[in-house]
Formats: C-alpha cells, structure tokens, sequence
C-alpha cells in the first residue's frame, strides 16, 4: 500500500498547536500531504480523541486534514502481539503502550512509511518500516 501512516503524536502536535513541534509536524503533514496520502488507523483515531470533548468535533478536524481511516490487518494485530511480546520478554516496562505496536505493525504489514516523533520502539521492533521523524531522532 502506498502513503504514510501518521502517529498520534504529529496530529496532537498540529491540533494543540505544541510549541517546539507543530511548525515542524505541520511541514511534514503539508509536505507528505501533496504528493501522497495520510493514513490512521482506529488506535490512532482513539489517541487523538483525547484532545476533543465530543466526537463531532474530532470528526471535523480529522476531515479537515484529509486523513483516511483504515482498519488494521489481522496480519498487523498478530504481529503487534508478537512484537509486544519479545518486548516484555526483553524486561519492557509494564508501562509501555501497546498501541505504538499496533500502530508499528500496521505500517510493516501495509508496506507504508510512518511519520512519527518516537522512533525508538518502532526501529526496534519494526526495522522493515521507513521512519519519517525530525533529524536526529
């Protein structure tokens, strides 16, 4: 599948207007935005919502952006188990979110690239996929 799947974290950046990083992650999103298309998934949508009191106005800002929602594989959630897995198994913290892995696998099974700040768990656990991130990370 071609485009890019976008991490929760560069949406949160644009709609809270984050001070060190929503110039950089409204680049990005404007950029990648021209010339393929931006992807979330349900894991997202839901880690978005919690900068929004009601779903109409989640709803009004994800189609202002022209994201397309698309539902994990069953390929994705099994390895996003397996990933998690080898995680705890390696002394992961219990605090560790499961959706990065979710979020992680879908790119790798959808063969799509991923724009994201955080880049550790993904390049660990999912070295096939093509991390789009600021310099240095």
């Amino acid at each position: 599948m071609q485009g890019v799947l976008v991490d929760s974290n560069v949406i949160l950046d644009v709609f809270e207007d984050d001070p060190k990083w929503a110039v950089w992650s409204e680049m990005k999103l404007q950029e990648l935005g021209e010339r393929t298309l931006l992807y979330i998934n349900p894991i997202i949508y839901a880690e978005v919502s919690i900068g929004f009191q009601r779903v109409e106005e989640l709803e009004a800002a994800i189609n202002g952006c022209d994201f397309r929602m698309i539902h994990i594989p069953k390929e994705g959630l099994f390895l996003a188990g397996k990933a998690f897995l080898r995680y705890r198994q390696r002394k992961g913290s219990k605090a560790a979110p499961l959706p990065d892995f979710f979020i992680g696998a879908h790119a790798a099974v959808s063969q799509m690239k991923l724009l994201t700040r955080d880049t550790n768990r993904y390049r660990t656990y999912f070295p096939t996929v093509e991390i789009i991130c600021p310099e240095g990370y």
